[in-house]
């Protein structure tokens, strides 16, 4: 008889969470699908984020419990456990230098993952992702409220002829029919915009929240601006947290979110409200050896799978 593998962590193949591998999107059958895109030629100063998913993936397989889940001491409650079901899909097939195959490959497997009727959980690569991403959200039919957690308002119109950057993908989103209603949270800083950005935001209808203003007016506060919608979707910049939290980011700035305010935001808008993709872009391993962004960004995600997961399935034993 085989005998039953005790399954450490630093054991087995290093999948995101230690979930199942699935890289043939026609044979997905779970809850959430979660896919790398290893891209990062949005950025216009520091490279690097095309590493993040690798070094999330690493991180996340400290906190993988599989069917079991995790005992959350806080909400005296099991989390992540069956019968919330997480596939790993690999990567979206990206080609460093070619912008239009990658956005179309990314594109095409966030669609396929949606198809399935999985929730896509997409780590980048830089923010330019959520552009293809927010594209293949059409496949809902329905409209979508973008909830953005960033230290930057990314409304740049183009920087030369470039329109698909990592300062433009909220920009592009509000020019796509099926996206909605938006919330930028964690506004501060230089270089957060000009100006002119965040009048025409302002015109489209979003609605803009500082990093101080979540400090001083509180995690309900921000809540209470969420509009109600049909469905969210989550684009969270790894550097909307404060910067000694989250040093391995291109563009870390001081005075952002901490971890109890994400956490607090992320359980509210999952709970309540309908989530149907997140991304979580901007992780540049590079710049933090201690390697405490990556397992930020792999914690923040399991955040939100579980929370989602939740809401999902609570109707299971009625």
């Amino acid at each position: 008889m085989r005998p039953e593998l005790i399954s450490q962590p630093i054991t087995g193949i290093c999948s995101f969470g230690r979930y199942p591998i699935c890289l043939d999107l026609d044979e997905l059958k779970a809850d959430f699908g979660v896919l790398g895109v290893p891209f990062d030629m949005g950025v216009g100063f520091l490279s690097g984020a095309r590493m993040g998913p690798r070094r999330i993936r690493e991180a996340s397989t400290q906190y993988g419990r599989g069917n079991v889940g995790y005992y959350d001491y806080e909400a005296d409650e099991q989390m992540l456990a069956a019968p919330i079901t997480i596939a790993d899909c690999g990567d979206a097939d990206v080609l460093q230098g070619d912008r239009d195959y990658s956005f179309q490959c990314i594109e095409r497997a966030v669609r396929r993952i949606i198809r399935a009727g999985s929730i896509p959980i997409v780590m980048g690569g830089d923010h330019s992702i959520s552009i293809p991403v927010g594209r293949a959200l059409e496949e809902y039919g329905k409209k979508i409220c973008v909830i953005q957690f960033d230290a930057h308002l990314d409304w740049t119109s183009h920087v030369g002829p470039l329109v698909q950057g990592n300062g433009s993908p909220m920009r592009r989103m509000s020019e796509m029919d099926h996206i909605g209603q938006m919330v930028q949270i964690g506004l501060r800083g230089m270089g957060s915009g000009k100006k002119s950005d965040y009048d025409d935001a302002r015109a489209y209808g979003s609605k803009l929240i500082s990093a101080r203003e979540l400090h001083s007016k509180g995690v309900q506060w921000v809540l209470d601006q969420i509009p109600d919608a049909e469905a969210y979707y989550i684009t969270f910049d790894i550097d909307g947290y404060d910067m000694p939290l989250a040093p391995g980011a291109a563009s870390p700035l001081p005075g952002g979110i901490t971890y109890d305010e994400s956490m607090d935001m992320l359980k509210a808008i999952c709970q309540t409200g309908k989530v149907v993709a997140m991304d979580l872009v901007e992780v540049a391993p590079t710049y933090d050896p201690t390697g405490c962004t990556d397992r930020l960004a792999a914690l923040t995600m399991l955040q939100v799978i579980a929370h989602t997961g939740k809401k999902l399935h609570e109707n299971d034993n009625k």
